[in-house]
């Protein structure tokens, strides 16, 4: 799929680059490969990770509290989330949304992921730790409001 000179204009003025860096962005086939799936399909995904397991968490996270962001995994959207929120859990959901998001730009649907749970790296009191907490990864159509 073809990329629109506007959506290639507000990913500059996103990005903040010069005309200089763009223009070697769009040099890039990757890029262009990456914009156009962003466009057909991710831009209509939210990324969902979903507590699953819960054990002596310091920032309180239960079984059943959701993490939402949006469908490139980039952008966690405060609003739909805990009002607190581990850096720990989010450094481990970290890694997995470049899974998600390779998986999406290589058109492969990111749910047939073979190992989409992660824990937090506190290993747990029984390690040595406080707590720990286990969550999964899914990718669900956006809702539209």
């Amino acid at each position: 799929m073809k990329v629109s000179e506007d959506m290639w204009n507000q990913l500059q003025q996103h990005l903040n680059y010069s005309d200089e860096e763009m223009k070697i962005f769009r040099a890039d086939p990757r890029n262009i490969a990456a914009m156009s799936k962003y466009n057909e399909t991710m831009q209509n995904k939210t990324v969902v990770v979903e507590v699953i397991e819960s054990n002596g968490c310091d920032a309180a996270h239960k079984v059943g509290d959701k993490f939402y962001f949006d469908g490139r995994g980039v952008g966690l959207l405060t609003k739909m989330c805990p009002n607190r929120v581990c850096i720990f859990a989010l450094s481990a959901m970290a890694a997995n949304m470049i899974a998600v998001a390779e998986l999406m730009y290589a058109g492969v649907d990111p749910n047939k992921m073979m190992f989409r749970r992660f824990g937090c790296p506190d290993v747990g009191v029984r390690c040595g730790g406080w707590g720990h907490t286990v969550m999964e990864v899914r990718v669900e159509d956006r809702k539209k409001a």
